[in-house]
């Protein structure tokens, strides 16, 4: 089986999270969270995938993103439900579901129930957990078996 570009060791991992800006860092290894409407992401809408910033594993397509108007990008779901891990945050006072990837165990946000239908959920994720890679640079960064995922029916 082909390894894949987010199927690294746990050194090249620890390699990565040197090159973070000091936000990233904050974000993915300190369980940080950006201010509301002045991250990457809140308002982008361009067509593409996000990965993991630590290990490029890819997480959510802009295919599934949606305007939530909460100050940050909001995904009703997954490009890859077995790259999130979901765990008990019950910091602030609050019980909420944490949203972690899984090879690069980077914090992204939390996970909520007031998403739109089918499935409910609102992925609220940090801009400053993940990396946007254009459709039309899929294939060139190593993630074209994606592009399918933008074919119009």
């Amino acid at each position: 089986m082909e390894k894949m570009r987010w199927d690294v060791d746990p050194v090249q991992i620890e390699t990565r999270k040197r090159h973070l800006s000091e936000e990233a860092f904050q974000v993915t290894q300190k369980n940080g969270t950006e201010r509301p409407f002045s991250n990457e992401f809140w308002d982008f809408f361009e067509a593409g995938i996000y990965v993991d910033v630590v290990s490029g594993e890819p997480l959510f397509s802009s295919e599934d993103k949606f305007e939530s108007s909460c100050g940050w990008p909001s995904f009703s779901k997954p490009l890859e439900p077995d790259h999130i891990v979901e765990k008990t945050d019950r910091s602030h006072f609050m019980v909420r579901t944490e949203v972690r990837s899984k090879h690069g165990d980077s914090h992204l946000g939390h996970v909520f129930n007031d998403g739109p239908p089918p499935l409910g959920l609102r992925y609220c994720i940090n801009s400053a957990s993940l990396r946007f890679i254009p459709l039309g640079q899929l294939e060139t960064e190593g993630y074209g078996q994606y592009k399918y995922k933008f074919d119009k029916k």
